[in-house]
Parts: structure tokens; sequence; C-alpha cells
């Protein structure tokens, strides 16, 4: 009886170390990716820069996967807390921006890029979610905010929110892709245009 009384209490008391290590490796990895990305990263190699064991990783977060997905979306976390979108702005502006502050920190736009690339694959079911869960949100609060503006007149009112809101993001992430591959590509001026082409450009200029 006395064993399994003990066995809550140490638990207890252990779990909030836990969660405060778990804290710290990611943060160290965070620091990691923003510098290297995922190319060619392994759990091991990730284990060492943050100067835990790879046993320690597998622990925290289960696989390098599980890692990559989090890395991000703490990452995306703060950048957001850091630089906040504001509300007001339109769709292609908001992925404008965002495109903007991402490219301060290229290894985290390579990490993006790589896990919905691993997400396409079968067999990796926490990037899959990770990229299907990301798209679905971007594409509602963008598809949300066409309609407010189209009640204002500031974008074309014959286009339909849900597939302006796909092809933003198509845009917006088909533009970091070539980005990454060559650094002359104007990923702001393109979503500048495409920004016109829907009406809000030139009503922003009051044109």
């Amino acid at each position: 009886m006395t064993d399994h009384a003990e066995e809550p209490s140490r638990a207890r008391g252990s779990y909030p170390k836990g969660v405060a290590r778990r804290q710290e490796i990611l943060d160290s990895a965070i620091e990691v990716f923003a510098q290297r990305g995922a190319d060619r990263t392994s759990l091991r190699a990730i284990a060492e820069a943050v100067g835990v064991t790879h046993a320690a990783l597998i622990h925290h977060f289960g696989s390098l996967e599980r890692l990559l997905v989090e890395v991000y979306t703490e990452s995306a976390r703060r950048l957001e807390r850091e630089a906040p979108i504001p509300d007001e702005v339109g769709p292609v502006e908001a992925m404008r921006l965002s495109a903007q502050r991402n490219r301060g920190v290229p290894g985290m736009v390579q990490l993006y890029t790589s896990l919905v690339a691993t997400a396409l694959e079968e067999g990796h079911p926490a990037a899959t979610r990770f990229a299907t869960d990301r798209f679905a949100a971007a594409r509602a609060t963008l598809a949300a905010q066409v309609r407010a503006r189209q009640a204002t007149g500031a974008v074309r009112p014959d286009l339909d929110p849900d597939q302006v809101a796909a092809l933003v993001i198509a845009a917006s992430d088909g533009l970091q892709a070539q980005w990454l591959l060559d650094a002359d590509v104007d990923q702001v001026g393109a979503l500048a245009m495409l920004d016109r082409l829907l009406g809000d450009g030139a009503h922003r200029d009051g044109r």
C-alpha cells in the first residue's frame, strides 16, 4: 500500500520538471532550426546540437517528425506575438506581411516547406495533421477576410471567397518555395500584384 501511495506523489512532483525540461529542449531546438532549417538534420544531430541525449528527445517528443511540428508551431506563435498582423488588412496583404516577416528566419521557412512536403507522403501522421489543420484554418481566416472586404467594396464581389483563400495560400507558399531556391524571386512584389488583380490594391489606392 505504501509503495502505491507514493507513486502518484512522485509523478506529480516530477511532472512540472518534465514540462520545464521539455520546454528548454524545444527552445534550444528552435534556435537550431532558425539557423539550419530541417534539411538533412537527424534526431541524433539535433540532440547533440541542443545538448541532450538522443533518448531524451525520444522521451519528450517521440519522433523527429513530432519535434519538427512543435518547433515550427511554437516558432510561428512567437513570431505572431512579436509582429502581429493587423486584423483590418486584406487576405493577400496578410500573406504578404507574413511572408515578409518569415523571411527574417529562413531556417523556419525551409522547415515549414519541408513539413508540407513530408505531409504529402504516406506514413507521416504528425506532418499530415499539421499541414491539413494549418491549411484549413488559414483558408477559413482568409475567406472571412475576403467576405468582409467584399462587403465594403474592397474586393471584387464576383469572386468566391473560399477559392480566393485557397489561391492566396497557394501563391504565397509557392512563391516562398521559389524564394528558398532563388533569393531574387520577388515574393512581395508578386503578392502585391495578386492583391491588385483581386481589386484590393486598387481600392486602397483610391482608384
